[in-house]
């Protein structure tokens, strides 16, 4: 039998990831009961105290046990931490070196969502690959330059550490926990049970492009601007350059420290941006759209829409701009 501890850190911290492992797993153990095997998990709750308040008192949790009653574990699920990140480490920093040890005892770490900064801040996932909520991609990037942020994942492993991308994601990688710990028929019950997409595998549809303005570069910001504003003409980087009295080289450089992408990446995220929303909102056809925003090869646009988004232009607009039917009553 595996045992689970689902974290209870202090502060704002996701209760729906909290309860939907735990009800996840312990429908697992029905399933194996049901067939006549003995339960896969052994789950407990495991905090800093006693008695855990959130949402400002509106909610609290009792853990099972604290963490220095637990000398061994096999899974480590981190819920996401919401708030100030400086505030919640301060909160939770006792819980740091018993995961890293309990790390060092063979156990298998999960975060969810945003605990990925938790993860991040054991430096278990320096030179790793992470996914979190593409809303925050650029803070952890910031925050965590040696862990290697994949933002379009919904979830990655590697090594027995899985993150999670954002909000809901937690549950596709708690069905491929289940897959890999009970095996896919059991995953396909919970996945049936639940009503969870199992072949989900990719936040990148999801994904609402507002640039990376947090930084300090005042020059890069007037850069970004031009583009926003005049993303449907053609845009080269000498132009930029000389707008803004800056070298080519020294131009790209600061562009991709300040936004994380290149001068034709972020002209590219702006366009699509544009035909995303266009396509949600807008009754035109695919070769208006990429008209309006700039291109004139439907091949090119096709694939840059695609890598950008994970799906095809025709399959964006089918599923963001399908009809509310109503709902027949017997």
């Amino acid at each position: 039998m595996k045992h689970v501890s689902i974290l209870i850190p202090e502060g704002h911290i996701s209760l729906t990831n909290i309860d939907g492992t735990y009800q996840i797993l312990s429908e697992v153990n029905s399933f194996q009961i049901a067939m006549g095997k003995p339960p896969l998990f052994a789950v407990q709750l495991v905090g800093l105290s006693k008695e855990a308040s959130l949402r400002n008192g509106l909610f609290t949790i009792k853990p099972d046990v604290l963490i220095d009653e637990i000398e061994k574990t096999d899974l480590i699920i981190i819920p996401a931490l919401f708030g100030e990140h400086e505030q919640s480490m301060a909160l939770n920093q006792e819980f740091i070196p018993w995961i890293i040890q309990q790390r060092e005892n063979g156990a298998e770490i999960a975060s969810f969502c945003v605990g990925a900064f938790f993860l991040a801040a054991t430096g278990l996932l320096n030179g790793k690959q992470c996914a979190t909520h593409w809303r925050l991609a650029n803070e952890f990037r910031a925050a965590f330059p040696d862990v290697n942020l994949v933002d379009d994942k919904i979830m990655t492993e590697e090594n027995g550490l899985y993150t999670s991308g954002g909000a809901y994601s937690y549950l596709n990688l708690l069905l491929y926990l289940v897959e890999k710990y009970a095996g896919r028929d059991t995953a396909i019950l919970i996945a049936k049970a639940f009503m969870i997409d199992i072949d989900k595998n990719s936040q990148s549809p999801f994904i609402i492009f507002q640039g990376q303005k947090t930084h300090n570069d005042e020059p890069i910001k007037k850069a970004q601007e031009f583009i926003e504003t005049n993303f449907q003409e053609k845009i080269t980087v000498d132009q930029l350059a000389d707008m803004l009295a800056i070298g080519r080289r020294n131009l790209e450089r600061r562009f991709k420290k300040a936004t994380s992408n290149t001068v034709s990446e972020y002209i590219q995220r702006v366009k699509i941006e544009a035909a995303k929303k266009s396509f949600e909102t807008d009754r035109k056809n695919i070769s208006e759209v990429m008209y309006d925003v700039g291109y004139s090869d439907i091949k090119a646009f096709r694939t840059i829409f695609k890598k950008i988004t994970g799906l095809s232009p025709i399959d964006y607009r089918n599923k963001y701009t399908k009809k509310v039917e109503k709902l027949e009553v017997a």
